[in-house]
C-alpha cells in the first residue's frame, strides 16, 4: 500500500521542462517593488547586491559552457 503512495507521489513530483527552465522567480528577484514592511539596513542591501552579482556570474558562465558545447558540434 505505501509503495503504491510512493510511486504516485514520484509520479507527480517529476520535474518538467518547462518548470525546469522558468526564469519567473529570477527575474522577480532583479525586478521587484521595494516593500515598506522589510526592514532596510546596510547588511542586507550588501547581501542582495551580492546575490544579484552572483546569479549574473553564473547566468553568464552558463551561456558560454552552452555555447562552447554547441560551438563543438
Amino acid at each position: 500500500m505505501s509503495e503504491e503512495i510512493k510511486n504516485e507521489e514520484q509520479e507527480d513530483s517529476k520535474l518538467t521542462a518547462k518548470e525546469a527552465f522558468n526564469l519567473g522567480p529570477v527575474l522577480g528577484y532583479f525586478f521587484r517593488k521595494k516593500d515598506p514592511s522589510r526592514p532596510t539596513n546596510f547588511n542586507i542591501k550588501a547581501m542582495h547586491t551580492v546575490n544579484k552579482i552572483s546569479i549574473i556570474m553564473f547566468l553568464i558562465a552558463v551561456i558560454v559552457i552552452v555555447s562552447r558545447a554547441i560551438g563543438r558540434m
